[in-house]
Protein backbone atom coordinates (compact mmCIF):
# COMPACT_ATOMS: atom_id res chain seq x y z
CA UNK A 1 0.00 0.00 0.00
CA UNK A 2 2.97 2.49 0.55
CA UNK A 3 4.85 2.03 -1.95
CA UNK A 4 1.46 1.85 -4.23
CA UNK A 5 0.91 5.27 -2.69
CA UNK A 6 4.43 6.30 -3.50
CA UNK A 7 3.98 5.34 -7.17
CA UNK A 8 0.68 7.26 -7.39
CA UNK A 9 1.54 10.00 -5.56
CA UNK A 10 4.10 10.92 -8.28
CA UNK A 11 2.03 9.94 -11.08
CA UNK A 12 -0.89 12.11 -9.52
CA UNK A 13 2.01 15.19 -9.94
CA UNK A 14 3.41 14.70 -12.99
CA UNK A 15 -0.22 14.40 -14.79
CA UNK A 16 -1.48 17.36 -12.99
CA UNK A 17 0.95 19.84 -14.88
CA UNK A 18 0.43 17.78 -18.12
CA UNK A 19 -3.87 18.27 -17.58
CA UNK A 20 -3.04 21.95 -16.61
CA UNK A 21 -0.47 22.28 -19.86
CA UNK A 22 -3.05 20.41 -22.51
CA UNK A 23 -6.22 22.77 -20.88
CA UNK A 24 -3.49 25.49 -21.97
CA UNK A 25 -2.54 24.53 -25.17
CA UNK A 26 -6.42 23.97 -25.91
CA UNK A 27 -7.10 27.38 -25.07
CA UNK A 28 -4.40 28.68 -27.08
CA UNK A 29 -5.98 26.38 -29.88
CA UNK A 30 -9.65 27.41 -29.25
CA UNK A 31 -8.51 31.16 -29.16
CA UNK A 32 -6.50 30.95 -32.17
CA UNK A 33 -9.34 29.08 -34.06
CA UNK A 34 -11.53 32.28 -32.98
CA UNK A 35 -9.28 34.67 -33.92
CA UNK A 36 -9.23 32.90 -36.97
CA UNK A 37 -12.57 32.38 -37.64
CA UNK A 38 -13.57 36.16 -36.37
CA UNK A 39 -10.60 37.83 -38.67
CA UNK A 40 -11.73 37.21 -41.98
CA UNK A 41 -15.83 38.23 -40.93
CA UNK A 42 -14.22 41.45 -39.72
CA UNK A 43 -11.89 41.53 -42.76
CA UNK A 44 -14.75 41.14 -44.82
CA UNK A 45 -17.00 43.65 -43.63
CA UNK A 46 -13.94 46.42 -43.54
CA UNK A 47 -13.24 45.23 -46.80
CA UNK A 48 -16.98 45.92 -47.69
CA UNK A 49 -16.68 49.59 -46.19
CA UNK A 50 -13.71 50.12 -48.25
CA UNK A 51 -14.80 49.24 -51.41
CA UNK A 52 -18.03 51.31 -50.69
CA UNK A 53 -15.53 54.31 -49.62
CA UNK A 54 -14.19 54.19 -53.02
CA UNK A 55 -17.53 53.85 -54.96
CA UNK A 56 -18.57 56.74 -53.33
CA UNK A 57 -15.34 58.44 -53.64
CA UNK A 58 -15.45 57.38 -57.60
CA UNK A 59 -19.22 58.77 -58.12
CA UNK A 60 -18.49 62.04 -56.33
CA UNK A 61 -15.57 62.78 -58.50
CA UNK A 62 -17.28 61.87 -61.62
CA UNK A 63 -20.64 64.38 -60.46
CA UNK A 64 -18.40 67.32 -59.29
CA UNK A 65 -16.73 66.92 -62.78
CA UNK A 66 -19.72 67.00 -64.62
CA UNK A 67 -20.95 70.01 -62.73
CA UNK A 68 -18.00 72.16 -63.34
CA UNK A 69 -17.69 70.61 -66.89
CA UNK A 70 -21.39 71.69 -67.92
CA UNK A 71 -20.83 75.17 -65.97
CA UNK A 72 -17.37 76.29 -67.83
CA UNK A 73 -19.01 75.50 -71.07
CA UNK A 74 -22.06 77.74 -70.62
CA UNK A 75 -22.06 80.56 -72.82
CA UNK A 76 -24.10 81.34 -75.92
CA UNK A 77 -25.20 84.67 -78.29
CA UNK A 78 -28.43 84.90 -79.36
CA UNK A 79 -30.78 87.77 -80.34
CA UNK A 80 -33.49 89.17 -77.75
CA UNK A 81 -36.70 90.64 -78.71
CA UNK A 82 -38.18 93.46 -76.78
CA UNK A 83 -41.20 95.10 -77.98
CA UNK A 84 -40.50 94.45 -81.71
CA UNK A 85 -36.46 95.44 -81.21
CA UNK A 86 -33.90 93.14 -81.85
CA UNK A 87 -30.97 93.31 -79.05
CA UNK A 88 -27.53 91.06 -79.44
CA UNK A 89 -27.35 88.97 -75.69
CA UNK A 90 -24.40 87.30 -74.64
CA UNK A 91 -24.88 85.05 -71.83
CA UNK A 92 -21.70 83.00 -69.86
CA UNK A 93 -21.10 81.82 -66.84
CA UNK A 94 -17.94 84.31 -65.75
CA UNK A 95 -20.90 86.74 -65.98
CA UNK A 96 -22.55 85.89 -62.69
CA UNK A 97 -20.26 85.35 -59.17
CA UNK A 98 -22.93 82.62 -58.16
CA UNK A 99 -21.82 80.51 -61.43
CA UNK A 100 -18.21 81.22 -60.84
CA UNK A 101 -18.70 80.63 -56.77
CA UNK A 102 -20.35 76.94 -58.10
CA UNK A 103 -17.61 75.93 -60.42
CA UNK A 104 -14.98 76.79 -57.96
CA UNK A 105 -16.47 74.76 -55.10
CA UNK A 106 -17.10 71.82 -57.82
CA UNK A 107 -13.88 71.71 -58.83
CA UNK A 108 -12.22 71.53 -55.16
CA UNK A 109 -14.35 68.42 -54.60
CA UNK A 110 -13.55 66.81 -57.61
CA UNK A 111 -9.57 67.30 -56.82
CA UNK A 112 -10.32 66.52 -53.21
CA UNK A 113 -12.86 62.99 -54.03
CA UNK A 114 -10.18 62.09 -56.67
CA UNK A 115 -7.20 62.44 -53.98
CA UNK A 116 -8.83 60.36 -51.44
CA UNK A 117 -10.18 57.80 -54.56
CA UNK A 118 -6.23 57.28 -55.08
CA UNK A 119 -5.36 57.07 -51.59
CA UNK A 120 -8.49 54.45 -51.16
CA UNK A 121 -8.00 52.68 -54.40
CA UNK A 122 -3.96 52.44 -53.47
CA UNK A 123 -4.76 51.16 -50.37
CA UNK A 124 -7.26 48.55 -51.24
CA UNK A 125 -4.41 47.00 -53.81
CA UNK A 126 -2.17 46.80 -50.86
CA UNK A 127 -4.42 44.90 -48.82
CA UNK A 128 -4.76 47.67 -45.89
CA UNK A 129 -7.70 49.98 -44.44
CA UNK A 130 -8.68 52.69 -46.74
CA UNK A 131 -8.21 55.22 -43.89
CA UNK A 132 -4.91 54.34 -42.22
CA UNK A 133 -5.46 56.23 -38.56
CA UNK A 134 -7.40 57.70 -36.74
CA UNK A 135 -5.95 61.21 -37.65
CA UNK A 136 -6.61 60.92 -41.24
CA UNK A 137 -10.11 59.95 -40.34
CA UNK A 138 -10.39 62.82 -39.08
CA UNK A 139 -9.21 65.36 -41.89
CA UNK A 140 -11.13 63.78 -44.25
CA UNK A 141 -14.39 64.11 -42.09
CA UNK A 142 -13.47 67.68 -42.12
CA UNK A 143 -13.25 68.20 -45.31
CA UNK A 144 -15.93 66.08 -46.79
CA UNK A 145 -18.79 68.35 -44.64
CA UNK A 146 -17.05 71.71 -45.11
CA UNK A 147 -17.13 70.73 -49.13
CA UNK A 148 -20.52 69.34 -48.74
CA UNK A 149 -21.71 72.76 -46.66
CA UNK A 150 -19.84 74.62 -49.99
CA UNK A 151 -21.74 72.59 -52.58
CA UNK A 152 -25.14 73.27 -50.96
CA UNK A 153 -24.41 77.00 -51.05
CA UNK A 154 -23.09 77.46 -54.53
CA UNK A 155 -25.86 75.35 -55.71
CA UNK A 156 -28.54 77.51 -54.06
CA UNK A 157 -27.08 80.37 -54.56
CA UNK A 158 -27.01 79.45 -58.91
CA UNK A 159 -30.60 78.59 -58.72
CA UNK A 160 -31.67 81.53 -57.50
CA UNK A 161 -30.16 83.69 -60.85
CA UNK A 162 -31.12 80.61 -62.83
CA UNK A 163 -34.74 80.63 -61.80
CA UNK A 164 -34.20 84.53 -62.07
CA UNK A 165 -33.24 84.20 -65.79
CA UNK A 166 -36.26 81.76 -66.70
CA UNK A 167 -38.83 84.00 -64.98
CA UNK A 168 -37.69 87.44 -65.51
CA UNK A 169 -37.83 90.15 -62.61
CA UNK A 170 -41.04 90.83 -61.88
CA UNK A 171 -43.11 93.90 -61.91
CA UNK A 172 -40.75 94.89 -64.88
CA UNK A 173 -40.63 94.54 -68.54
CA UNK A 174 -37.55 92.11 -68.77
CA UNK A 175 -38.65 88.75 -70.15
CA UNK A 176 -37.73 85.35 -69.51
CA UNK A 177 -33.57 85.16 -71.15
CA UNK A 178 -33.91 81.51 -71.26
CA UNK A 179 -36.32 81.45 -74.39
CA UNK A 180 -33.17 83.14 -76.25
CA UNK A 181 -29.98 81.43 -74.42
CA UNK A 182 -31.57 78.03 -74.03
CA UNK A 183 -28.51 75.98 -74.27
CA UNK A 184 -27.03 78.09 -71.42
CA UNK A 185 -29.76 77.81 -69.08
CA UNK A 186 -29.84 73.88 -69.59
CA UNK A 187 -25.61 74.08 -68.92
CA UNK A 188 -26.31 75.87 -65.98
CA UNK A 189 -29.22 73.81 -64.96
CA UNK A 190 -27.15 70.05 -65.45
CA UNK A 191 -24.52 71.46 -63.58
CA UNK A 192 -26.97 72.73 -60.48
CA UNK A 193 -28.36 69.28 -60.39
CA UNK A 194 -24.77 67.24 -60.46
CA UNK A 195 -23.80 69.98 -57.78
CA UNK A 196 -26.56 69.00 -55.35
CA UNK A 197 -25.61 65.39 -56.28
CA UNK A 198 -22.08 65.63 -55.52
CA UNK A 199 -23.82 67.15 -52.39
CA UNK A 200 -25.67 64.21 -51.16
CA UNK A 201 -22.56 62.04 -51.77
CA UNK A 202 -20.55 63.84 -49.64
CA UNK A 203 -22.90 63.93 -46.91
CA UNK A 204 -23.18 60.00 -47.05
CA UNK A 205 -18.99 59.76 -46.91
CA UNK A 206 -19.63 61.84 -43.80
CA UNK A 207 -21.72 59.54 -42.53
CA UNK A 208 -19.35 56.64 -43.02
CA UNK A 209 -16.44 58.24 -41.48
CA UNK A 210 -18.36 58.94 -38.43
CA UNK A 211 -19.04 55.57 -38.19
CA UNK A 212 -15.56 54.41 -38.77
CA UNK A 213 -14.57 57.30 -35.99
CA UNK A 214 -17.19 55.66 -33.57
CA UNK A 215 -15.61 52.14 -33.94
CA UNK A 216 -12.39 53.25 -33.25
Amino acid sequence: MFNGQKLTQPEVALQLPETKMAADGQGVTMNGSLEAAGAPGLKGAGWKADVMHAILRAMCTAASLTAFSFMVTAEQHSVLVIYGFQFPVHSKWSFSNSFEYLAGVSGAVAVHSFLQLLICVSRLLGKSSAIPSRNHAWLVFAGDQVLAYALTSAGSAASGVTNLNRTGIRHTALPNFCKPLHSFCDHVTVSIAFTFFSCILLATSVVLDVIWLAKC
